[in-house]
C-alpha cells in the first residue's frame, strides 16, 4: 500500500492514508512496551496528569490509546473485533478522516464532490438491494431513519400539519403499527423523537394458531385498522420485519403490501433478512420487501466494516416534504457520512459483498444441517429456510410428563402450566449458551429469553460473522462442543425430579425451588431452632450449613456444592451443581442429611457444655466467697489488720484447713481439692453424665464408598 502512496499528488492526503496505517498497526499490536514488560505502567494509564506543555508526538498518544484500550487485559479478554478489522476496516475508518479534510475544501468544489459521492453510494446500494427509483438517507443511529421517515409520513398525510402542527394531529390521532415482535424500545422511541403520545402505538400481535409464531397476524392487524378509522384516527405507517430481531423470521410482506395500498399506509421494512437481496437467489417473502415504501439496511455489521452509518432507503417524489422531514439536507457535512460507505463498496466490490453475504448464509445453514443431526437439540427456526438467522435450545421429553401436553397451542395452556415445563430447561441452555460462548467465542453467540419457547441460542452470522471472521470450522468446533455438554445437560434434567422427590421424603430436609440454578437443585436444612415462616437471617443455620458446605467439598465426587441465599429469602441453603451418570441421588440426600444432623448435634454439644461451664464458674465464685466470709468470721477482725494480725498470729497461730475447688469438665460439677493436698494426686470424680449422641456415623457418598467418621470435641 506504500508504493500507491507515494504516487498520490495530494501529499496531505498520502500523509493520511500512511498515519492512518500507522496507527492501526500500532493500536492493534499486542506488544508492551518495556515498562509494561516490567510491571510498570505508565502513570497516564491510570491517573490522568497535566497537560504536557511542549506537546507530545503521535506515537506516544496512539501509545497512549493502546494503553487505555487494552489496559485490563488481565481482567478481561481483548476483543477480536478490532484484531479482525482488515483492510476493508482500514478503508472504512480511512472516510472518517478524509471527510474533516474534505470540508475545508471550497464551497464549490465540496458541493460537487458530496453530490457525486452521494448520488454513487445511493445508485450502489439500490442496485446491490434490488431497490429501484428511490433516495437514500445515511444516519448514524439505527433508528434514526424510521423516525424521519414517520415525519415525512405525517407531513404528506396532514397537508396542514406545518401550519397547525399540534391541532391537526389532536383532532385525527396518526396511529403507528408495530408487530410484537418488533425490537424492543422501538416504539418508545418514535414516540419520543415525534413528540406524540404512546397512545398513537398500537402493537399488532403474532400468528398464535397458524403459522410462525414471530410473524405479524395479518388478519387481525385489518381489524385494528378498521377498529380505528370507525374510532376517527388515521392510520399512518406499518413496521414489518424482514427478519426478526429476536429469531430472524420474516412478515408477510407482499400481503402486508396489499393491505397497506387498500389503506394508504406506509410501509415500512427493516431485518436482518434484507441482506439477502444481493443474493442471487431470494425467497419471495424478502424480495416482496423491494416493493416497500421505504427500508432500513445496516451494511456495516453485514460485511464488517467498523463506524459505517446504516442506510434508509425511500421512495417519494416532493423534495420539499424530503427537506422538511430531515431525509435531505444542504449541508455538506450530512452529505459526507455516505463517504466512509463509499469508500468501502469500491474496496469490497460487488462480488466482494456479495462474497460475504453469501459466506453468512453458508455458515447458518451450516449449522442448521448439523444440528438436526444432534438429539435433545430443537431448532425454532425450521420453517425459515431463507433466513440466516438459527436459533436452538435443549430440549428433552421428560419419561414423567405428557408427550400431548406440547401439541396444545400455547394460548390454550396456562402461564404457570407453560413455567413448570420450561424452567428446568431454561436454566440448562442459560448455562449451555454461556459455555458456547466461552468455548466458540468466534461464532458470536448470544443468550436470549422467547415469551413462548424460553431461553435460547442464537447464531446470527450476517451481523458478526465478517467483523469475528467465523470460519466453517468454527460451526464444526460449536457442534463438538454441543454434543459434548449433552450428556450432563440430559443426566442433570433427569435427576431433578428424582432429586426433588428424595428430598422431599426425608426429614428435616427442604427443598427449594430455585428455577434460575443450572444444576440438581438446592436444598436447606431446618435445624431445630428454624422458623419456616419468618423470613429474617438464621445465624444458626447459616453455621450448619457452612459446616456442612465444608463437609460435602471434601467428598471425593465430580459435584460442585455452593451456598447461596435462597430465593426471596436470607436463609442458608445448598447448591449443587451438574450431575453425571455416576450419581446416586438417595445416598447423595442421605449424606446431605446425616452430616447436617451430625453438624448439628456437635454444635448443640459445644453449646451446651459452655453453658455449664458458665453455670460452674458462676458456683464457683459463690461458694469462694462464702469461704472468704467463714474465714473473716473465724478468725475475727483483729487478724485482718496488718500490723495488729502478724503480732495475733505470732503469739496465737491459726491452723487454718486447706480449702479449694476444681471444676470437673466431664463431670460438669465442682469437687472439693481437699482429696488433691492429701493424696498428691487428682481424684477421678463422679460419673459424668450422658451426653448427646451422634458421636460416630457413617457418611454415604455418592459413588458408593461409605466412611466412618468420629467428630471429636
Amino acid at each position: 500500500m506504500d508504493a500507491p502512496l507515494e504516487k498520490i499528488a495530494d501529499l496531505t492526503l498520502a500523509e493520511m492514508g500512511k498515519n492512518l496505517k500507522e496507527a492501526m498497526r500500532m493500536l492493534e499490536s499486542s506488544q508492551r512496551r518495556t515498562e509494561e514488560e516490567n510491571g510498570k505502567k505508565p502513570v497516564s494509564e491510570d491517573i490522568p496528569g497535566p497537560l504536557q506543555g511542549s506537546g507530545q508526538d503521535m506515537v506516544s498518544i496512539l501509545q497512549l490509546v493502546q494503553n487505555l484500550m487494552h489496559g485490563d487485559e488481565d481482567e478481561e479478554p481483548q476483543s477480536t473485533r478490532i484484531q479482525n478489522i482488515g483492510e476493508q476496516g482500514h478503508m472504512a475508518l480511512l472516510g472518517h478522516s478524509l471527510g474533516a479534510y474534505i470540508s475545508t475544501l471550497d464551497k464549490e468544489k465540496l458541493r460537487k464532490l458530496t453530490t457525486r459521492i452521494l448520488s454513487d453510494t445511493t445508485l450502489w446500494l439500490r442496485r446491490i438491494f434490488r431497490y429501484e427509483n428511490g433516495c437514500a438517507y445515511f444516519h448514524e443511529e439505527e433508528r434514526e431513519g424510521l423516525a424521519k421517515i414517520c415525519r415525512l409520513a405525517i407531513h404528506s398525510r396532514y397537508e396542514d400539519f406545518v401550519v397547525d402542527g399540534f391541532d391537526v394531529l389532536y383532532n385525527k390521532k396518526p396511529v403507528i403499527y408495530l408487530s410484537a415482535a418488533a425490537r424492543p424500545g422501538l416504539g418508545q422511541y418514535l414516540c419520543n423523537q415525534l413528540g406524540l403520545p404512546v397512545s398513537c402505538l398500537c402493537r399488532v400481535p403474532c400468528n398464535t394458531m397458524f403459522g410462525s409464531q414471530h410473524q405479524m397476524d395479518i388478519a387481525f392487524l385489518e381489524k385494528l385498522i378498521k377498529d380505528d378509522i370507525e374510532k376517527g384516527r388515521l392510520p399512518l405507517l406499518l413496521v414489518a420485519s424482514a427478519g426478526t430481531a429476536a429469531v430472524g423470521h420474516t412478515d408477510k410482506i407482499g400481503r402486508l403490501k396489499e393491505l397497506c395500498e387498500q389503506y394508504g399506509i406506509w410501509l415500512h421494512v427493516e431485518g436482518v433478512n434484507l441482506a439477502t437481496l444481493a443474493l442471487g437467489y431470494v425467497s419471495s417473502s424478502v424480495l416482496a420487501a423491494t416493493k416497500c415504501d421505504s427500508m432500513t439496511l445496516t451494511p456495516g455489521p453485514w460485511l464488517g466494516l467498523p463506524a459505517i452509518p446504516a442506510v434508509t432507503l425511500y421512495k417519494h417524489d416532493d423534495p420539499a416534504l424530503t427537506l422538511v422531514a430531515g431525509l435531505t439536507s444542504n449541508k455538506p457535512a450530512d452529505k459526507l457520512r455516505a463517504l466512509p460507505l463509499w469508500l468501502s463498496l469500491q474496496y469490497l466490490g460487488l462480488d466482494g459483498i456479495v462474497e460475504r453475504i453469501k459466506h453468512a448464509c453458508q455458515l447458518s445453514q451450516r449449522l442448521q444441517e448439523s444440528l438436526k443431526k444432534v438429539d435433545h437439540i430443537k431448532i425454532l427456526v425450521e420453517d425459515e429456510l431463507s433466513s440466516p438467522v438459527v436459533v436452538f435450545r435443549f430440549f428433552q421429553e421428560l419419561p414423567g410428563s405428557d408427550p400431548a401436553f406440547k401439541a396444545v397451542p400455547v394460548s390454550n395452556v396456562a402461564p404457570a402450566a407453560i413455567g413448570r415445563e420450561r424452567d428446568p430447561c431454561d436454566a440448562l441452555n442459560r448455562w449451555l449458551g454461556e459455555q458456547l460462548k466461552q468455548l466458540v467465542p468466534m461464532c458470536g453467540l448470544t443468550v436470549m429469553d422467547l415469551e413462548v419457547d424460553g431461553t435460547c441460542v442464537r447464531f446470527s452470522p450476517l451481523m458478526t460473522a465478517a467483523g469475528l471472521g467465523t470460519r466453517g470450522e468454527d460451526v464444526d468446533q460449536l457442534i463438538t462442543c454441543i454434543q459434548s455438554k449433552l450428556p450432563v445437560l440430559t443426566c442433570t434434567l433427569q435427576l431433578r425430579e428424582e432429586f426433588r422427590q428424595e428430598v422431599e421424603g426425608t426429614a428435616s430436609l427442604l427443598y427449594v425451588d430455585d428455577p434460575t440454578w443450572p444444576g440438581i437443585g438446592v436444598v436447606r436444612y431446618e435445624h431445630a431452632n428454624d422458623d419456616n415462616s419468618s423470613l429474617k437471617s438464621d445465624p444458626e443455620g447459616e453455621k450448619i450449613h457452612t459446616g456442612l458446605l465444608k463437609k460435602l467439598n471434601e467428598l471425593e465426587s465430580d459435584l460442585i456444592f455452593k451456598m447461596g441465599p435462597e430465593y426471596k429469602s436470607m436463609k442458608s441453603c445448598i447448591y449443587i451443581g451438574m450431575a453425571s451418570d455416576d450419581v446416586d441421588v438417595s445416598e447423595l440426600v442421605e449424606t446431605i442429611a446425616v452430616t447436617a444432623r451430625e453438624i448439628e448435634e456437635n454444635s448443640r454439644l459445644l453449646e451446651n457444655m459452655t453453658e455449664v461451664v458458665r453455670k460452674g464458674i458462676q458456683e464457683a465464685q459463690v461458694q469462694l466467697q462464702k469461704a472468704n466470709e467463714e474465714r473473716l468470721l473465724e478468725e475475727g477482725v483483729l487478724r485482718q489488720i496488718p500490723v495488729v494480725g502478724s503480732v495475733l498470729n505470732w503469739f496465737s497461730p491459726v491452723q487454718a484447713s486447706q480449702k479449694g475447688r476444681s471444676f470437673n469438665l466431664t463431670a460438669g460439677s465442682l469437687e472439693s481439692t481437699e482429696y488433691t493436698y492429701v493424696h498428691k494426686v487428682q481424684g477421678t470424680g463422679v460419673t459424668p453424665p450422658p451426653t448427646p449422641s451422634g458421636t460416630r456415623s457413617k457418611q454415604r457418598l455418592p459413588d458408593g464408598e461409605t466412611r466412618v467418621q468420629r467428630f471429636k470435641i
